[in-house]
């Protein structure tokens, strides 16, 4: 049995106000991905020793890069956000425009499962990074208790 792949189609039914709201809170949210962001370089930064001396630094240095991509593609896309919220106009300027508002909610949609894509992705990423920095601080404390019984 061979299964069809649907999209959903509930953009066509949001209002100006709905889009707007949801613009809104993807901005929120990736802005505060912006934030953690710096605190995981700042994280990473107070860790710098630890990390070179972990058992598999390869993987370490692979966890930064995906952090500084995902840095690159949340600041991609508070930019495509904030743009799109700035094309809303098409949507309430009370002028007919049947295929500006139908390009704008396809927009909406792509942006709409990219975002959650890309949240998604940090989710994992963030747990990861966590992953490490507990394991890191394990094994500081660890060897605290070893310096401490010498």
């Amino acid at each position: 049995m061979k299964t069809t792949q649907t999209t959903a189609n509930y953009i066509k039914w949001l209002s100006p106000e709905d889009i707007h709201k949801a613009s809104l809170a993807w901005l929120s949210e990736l802005n505060f991905v912006k934030d953690e962001h710096l605190f995981f370089e700042d994280l990473i930064k107070t860790y710098t020793i630890e990390l070179l001396e972990f058992k598999d630094f390869s993987s370490d240095k692979e966890m930064v890069d995906a952090i500084n991509r995902s840095e690159k593609q949340n600041n991609i896309l508070i930019d495509a956000v904030i743009a799109h919220e700035k094309k809303l106009k098409v949507l309430v300027d009370d002028i007919d425009q049947p295929e500006e508002e139908k390009e704008y909610k396809e927009v909406h949609k792509k942006l709409a499962i990219e975002i959650d894509q890309f949240l998604e992705e940090y989710k994992m990423l963030k747990t990861q990074l966590f992953t490490i920095i507990k394991e890191i601080k394990k094994e500081i404390k660890y060897r605290t208790l070893l310096d401490r019984n010498l």
